[in-house]
């Protein structure tokens, strides 16, 4: 099984450690979402558990691996959304899934071997819940590996984060995200990679969902917006119908080309009638909007609030 690319250098200092017999107990896998953490974690979780394993990776054969592919491994934990008792999911993690977690692994691996967990998102952790955490990794037990994976680490205690290996998953050279690109057929692959701010993961599927047409919708709608033709009610909705976290990436995006196209020629592509300032400003807006959106808040509100700042 081969990973992505720009993988190979994590991959093989793993390797290295585990040939080492200095894997740590925990790993942290973090960095922005399309870089393939879960992907790697999950390559590095079979090769882990593998009866057989060549070169840290799985054989795919052994009795270990059918398990895995079957979902079935009773040494494989996994920690994410639970559901509340009225049947919704959850959205964060909660103390008792932690506690859960370390009173099965208080107890022997069935097969002899390594037992697993991956918490995953574990940015998606209470407080109660990393504090229960926090007790696990401070007394590991033995050949007991826990994988996190996080796409915003910040989010974590520090405590946490400092009792884990942390593997750092960055954005690639724009040369081999987008030979990348093209192996996996974009036929605009600098357009792709441009909108996914150099992330060739979120390029690709963006790229398949057709979200290149929906940022130059959102383009339109600012600028239509800023000369007075459009109703910012209408595109509020427009955006709620689609994907509103994505239409605002690519507003925000949108407003740092025309900061930029104004310093070099004066005038922007939106022709917004904002200030260099203000628009630095909007730009922030924009942002802390899209995470305003994980939250209770009303989407709709957000998002008039934001548009009658534009203009």
């Amino acid at each position: 099984m081969n990973g992505l690319p720009w993988h190979t250098g994590h991959w093989q200092r793993l390797q290295a450690r585990r040939q080492r017999d200095a894997l740590a107990h925990a790993l942290l896998l973090c960095g922005p979402a399309g870089l393939g953490k879960r992907a790697f974690a999950q390559r590095f979780v079979q090769g882990l558990l593998c009866a057989q394993p060549a070169d840290g990776d799985a054989c795919g054969q052994c009795r270990s691996c059918l398990l895995l592919a079957a979902g079935t491994h009773p040494d494989l934990i996994a920690v994410s959304f639970g559901l509340r008792k009225d049947g919704v999911q959850r959205s964060e993690i909660v103390v008792e899934q932690v506690r859960e977690l370390s009173a099965r692994l208080a107890m022997s691996s069935q097969f002899g071997g390594w037992q697993v967990a991956v918490i995953d998102p574990a940015d998606a952790l209470n407080s109660a819940a990393a504090n229960a955490l926090l007790k696990t990794l401070e007394e590991p037990a033995a050949q007991t590996m826990l994988i996190l994976l996080a796409d915003a680490p910040w989010r974590l205690p520090p405590t946490i984060r400092s009792r884990c290996q942390r593997i750092g998953f960055h954005l690639p050279a724009a040369a081999e995200a987008l030979a990348w690109l093209q192996t996996q057929g974009v036929s605009d692959e600098a357009g792709a990679l441009a909108a996914a701010a150099g992330n060739p993961g979120l390029a690709l599927a963006w790229a398949q969902q057709g979200a290149l047409d929906r940022r130059l919708e959102v383009r339109r709608d600012l600028a239509a917006l800023a000369a007075g033709r459009g109703q910012t009610l209408e595109v509020v909705k427009r955006w709620l119908d689609g994907e509103p976290s994505q239409c605002l990436w690519f507003a925000a995006q949108a407003a740092a080309d025309e900061i930029r196209a104004r310093a070099r020629a004066g005038a922007g592509p939106l022709a917004s009638t904002l200030g260099a300032e203000a628009l630095g400003h909007w730009y922030d807006a924009v942002n802390r909007t899209r995470e305003s959106l994980r939250g209770p808040l009303r989407g709709d509100l957000l998002l008039l609030e934001l548009l009658a700042q534009w203009r």
